[in-house]
């Protein structure tokens, strides 16, 4: 059961902006506009991003009445959103220890590291822990950490012919640390 939440975790901290903007948003005092500007974003996408984290109660536009200025919009952390900020803080140190970018800006990186990481070894297994991902996003994610050197993609003959997908030996430490680090926060 806690696996199903740990990658529902990283599923919800999937998006080029999402990371950022949970770790900008107390230090920008959650007004757009300073928060706009500290991450070198357009208003629109930051409207858009932030209409999605509201929508999945991440966090929370403020009344005119709670803003510190009526006419200023503002933004405040739910307390899954208090969460995920500590969750993010994990993803972004295990990021930069893998050296590979930051894979949480594609959706179903990280879910798929997870799956890997709790042993489903091949196409069907992770597709049946990730149902919500389409096949086609499952195989783009898999060929992209196979081409990182994140995920080794090994061929098999037993029980039948097919490809078994492990994490490769750099990834195991990081994405464990990670692993242990989201589970904490349950």
């Amino acid at each position: 059961m806690k696996t199903k939440q740990v990658i529902e975790m990283a599923q919800d901290l999937s998006g080029r902006w999402t990371i950022p903007i949970l770790l900008s948003l107390k230090e920008t005092g959650g007004r757009f506009t300073p928060l706009q500007h500290r991450l070198d974003i357009s208003p629109s996408r930051l409207s858009d991003n932030l209409k999605k984290l509201e929508s999945k109660g991440i966090v929370r536009h403020l009344s005119p009445y709670e803003r510190r200025h009526p006419l200023l919009p503002e933004y405040e952390l739910t307390e899954r959103g208090l969460l995920l900020q500590e969750a993010a803080r994990s993803v972004q140190l295990t990021e930069n220890a893998l050296h590979a970018g930051p894979l949480s800006a594609k959706p179903w990186n990280w879910p798929v590291m997870l799956a890997i990481h709790y042993e489903c070894r091949r196409f069907q297994a992770i597709r049946h822990m990730l149902q919500e991902a389409t096949p086609r996003i499952l195989s783009m994610r898999i060929d992209a950490l196979c081409q990182t050197g994140l995920v080794d993609k090994l061929l098999t003959a037993v029980p039948r012919p097919g490809y078994d997908y492990l994490l490769a030996a750099p990834a195991e430490q990081p994405v464990k640390r990670m692993e242990s680090d989201l589970l904490s926060l349950l």
